[in-house]
């Protein structure tokens, strides 16, 4: 399946530059210009690199250790006024 059609780059091609090594949407673009383009394609890079074991983004793993990574944790805890 193509994940980049402006350079016809398919989701192995993006897959094997993340075994690779590449952890970053820019990563994949330099290795086979995919993102270069029109850029409608960099959200599913950015899943593949989700799905595939790429380091998550910075704020994702300051947000794990502060443990905010689940949005209910993150969330005040909201209560039912008292009946008078």
């Amino acid at each position: 399946m193509y994940v980049c059609m402006c350079h016809a780059v398919t989701e192995a091609q993006v897959k094997q530059k993340i075994d690779e090594g590449a952890s970053t949407p820019r990563q994949i673009a330099q290795g086979c210009k995919a993102g270069t383009d029109c850029g409608s394609c960099v959200r599913r890079i950015q899943a593949l690199l989700g799905e595939h074991g790429a380091r998550p983004c910075p704020t994702a793993r300051l947000a794990e250790r502060l443990g905010l990574a689940d949005p209910a944790a993150a969330a005040p805890a909201v209560t039912a006024p008292r009946a008078a």
